[in-house]
């Protein structure tokens, strides 16, 4: 189904709820590792040890884990067909060195997907932690900083987040269904809708794939063979004002922009979730917004807030329309689908920010 095809009415599904309902139903959504998950994590964290693998070659088919991972394939199917969030909580980081947590982590992950470039470092295992960038430069990606993340989506099918600190305060994570913030706009201001479905101008923050320009389009709302994908990074639309030959946004772009945001952080539609160290948390970018609070660092380098990041394509991925290849690139599905790539990368798994 096109997008001119597309009926702008309300979507029923499981992607369609609402945070005060499901917050209450974590037992639908948070999984708790237990004993023997955790004895087969560590047996697969030693076997990649005595295999000398790199850890860019640490998946599934050559580490299975033979209990837990029908447990991690029904996640999966939740997260991109089903509500498309989930939490794992209760790997044992703080008794782990930052290479076997990266080790147990990119395992887990590639039982959601093959894992893509974060960056145009070409950096797969990605550090989500301040390192001084400054927020209120346009080149600066925001998880590099303390900043307030607004709601957003990745450049890729799914983004896992691993918790190794917490902040001293802040930094909470905060996500909403983008499938229910467009069913509300559709009930109230179709008009707007509308808009969301008209292109955006986006910077690409000086990470170009070889042909394009520092900048491109694309709508927010992309609705494409039977399914609605959304699209999202206002900070990345306000960052592509800085050139002269993208037109000023408009009132309308501005008020519909405001409004996925009001809803999106809306008591009725979002999830607060308080990362502990040892969670794992998985969404699917095409129908949830995440964000994250500001927060405030302890001063000791070993206590500052650390995340683990992944990007992530799965091989059963839905179909996306051909705009959506200005931002992922090939979006065809496969592991070279989505994720930023530019001339000369060289894919790595950094174990410390850089």
């Amino acid at each position: 189904m096109s997008q001119s095809e597309w009926e702008y009415t309300t979507v029923d599904g499981p992607s369609a709820w609402y945070g005060r309902e499901m917050a209450p139903r974590s037992d639908e959504w948070m999984y708790e590792l237990d004993a023997e998950d955790l004895e087969e994590i560590q047996a697969a964290i030693e076997a990649v040890g005595d295999s000398d693998s790199p850890i860019l070659g640490v998946n599934k088919e050559i580490f299975p884990l033979q209990g837990l991972g029908a447990t991690l394939d029904d996640i999966q199917e939740d997260v991109v067909n089903g509500r498309g969030f989930a939490l794992i909580r209760g790997l044992p980081v703080q008794d782990f060195t930052i290479e076997e947590s990266a080790i147990a982590y990119f395992l887990i992950g590639s039982y959601f997907g093959w894992p893509i470039p974060q960056n145009a470092k070409g950096h797969v295992l990605g550090h989500v932690r301040d390192i001084g960038l400054d927020p209120g430069n346009p080149t600066h990606r925001l998880y590099g900083t303390t900043a307030r993340h607004l709601y957003h989506t990745d450049s890729c099918d799914i983004v896992g987040l691993l918790c190794l600190q917490k902040a001293k305060s802040g930094g909470l994570s905060k996500i909403a269904s983008s499938v229910t913030v467009y069913n509300e706009m559709v009930t109230s201001r179709p008009d707007l809708v509308e808009v969301l479905t008209e292109p955006f101008f986006l910077d690409r923050k000086g990470e170009i794939p070889e042909g394009k320009g520092p900048h491109y389009q694309m709508p927010i709302v992309n609705p494409y063979g039977g399914f609605l994908t959304t699209t999202y990074n206002r900070d990345f639309i306000t960052g592509a004002q800085r050139f002269d030959d993208v037109p000023r946004l408009t009132d309308q772009q501005i008020e519909a922009m405001d409004m996925v945001d009001e809803l999106a952080d809306s008591d009725p539609i979002r999830i607060d979730m308080d990362f502990r160290p040892g969670d794992m948390q998985f969404i699917h970018n095409h129908q949830v917004l995440h964000s994250r609070t500001t927060y405030e660092d302890y001063p000791e380098p070993e206590r500052k807030r650390h995340l683990l990041r992944l990007w992530l394509t799965p091989p059963n991925a839905r179909p996306l329309a051909p705009v959506i290849a200005e931002r992922f690139g090939n979006i065809d599905v496969g592991p070279n689908r989505g994720g930023i790539r530019t001339p000369g990368q060289t894919l790595s798994t950094p174990l410390q920010p850089e």
